[in-house]
């Protein structure tokens, strides 16, 4: 299915965004590789195949723009971009949540405003797009990342409902928690943590399954699927308590998407 295809991965620094590369690489696909860390962008390469590597901040609509005239034919997509800071309504800090809504949802805007386009010129494309379960509901602590995850998910059904009659595919992939630097500074229990390998392959079924939406892991992401349709303060319940200020789940890391900007 891969073999050949040329795919770019926007947030491949680290996390999950890595761990998707190099089993990309695996399958045979050709890669374009996207973060602001170069260096880690030239490592992952190194270790995806010489994959070619495009350094770019996502918030910067002209380093999008320019990006894009360094990318060829593409065949597929994966925004795998994600800024995470815990901040719940009583601790408001505009500055981290603008920037959480840039990284999350506007860099998605900006680079899907010059991606989509050419797949629908030339009748075929795949978008992926790495959400969030922390996107199915409002989450407390949750304040910027679950909205901008939210907005992104919505954003993916939007186009699924738009191009569900052309030959592109648009699929949107709502991770739980993944291992990273950035989740280790969580003070709570996160219900079966995967690694970025684990979410990876999660992340790679999805893409084979051609399935519209794919939220893991079972069963915990069922929580959060079937809570869209519970009472909020039953939901909330069902989560319980956290000892510290809770941290949403599906975040990964820079390069994964989830956690540090532009991945």
């Amino acid at each position: 299915m891969f073999e050949n295809k040329s795919y770019w991965i926007v947030g491949a620094s680290e996390g999950l965004g890595e761990a998707i590369a190099k089993d990309l690489h695996r399958a045979g696909a050709r890669l374009i590789l996207s973060a602001r860390n170069a260096d880690r962008l030239a490592a992952v390469a190194q270790a995806s195949g010489g994959a070619q590597i495009v350094p770019m901040d996502v918030t910067d609509t002209d380093a999008v723009a320019q990006a894009m005239t360094q990318i060829g034919d593409l065949d597929g997509v994966i925004y795998c971009v994600g800024q995470y800071d815990p901040i719940p309504a009583t601790d408001w800090q505009s500055k981290a949540v603008e920037a959480m809504c840039e990284a999350n949802f506007m860099g998605a805007v900006r680079v899907l405003g010059h991606v989509v386009p050419r797949f629908v010129a030339k009748g075929a494309g795949h978008v992926v797009l790495i959400g969030s379960l922390a996107g199915h509901r409002g989450l407390p602590g949750s304040i910027g990342y679950g909205a901008s995850k939210a907005a992104l998910m919505h954003l993916g059904e939007s186009l699924q409902a738009d191009l569900r009659d052309s030959p592109l595919l648009v699929q949107v992939v709502n991770p739980g928690f993944i291992k990273t630097r950035l989740t280790a500074k969580n003070g709570f229990r996160m219900p079966m943590i995967q690694t970025p390998e684990e979410a990876a392959s999660n992340v790679m079924n999805a893409m084979r399954s051609n399935r519209l939406e794919v939220n893991f892991p079972a069963p915990f992401s069922w929580l959060f699927t079937i809570g869209k349709r519970l009472p909020k303060s039953l939901f909330w319940r069902l989560l319980g308590k956290p000892e510290h200020t809770p941290t949403a789940p599906g975040t990964k890391g820079q390069g994964s998407g989830t956690l540090d900007p532009n991945t």
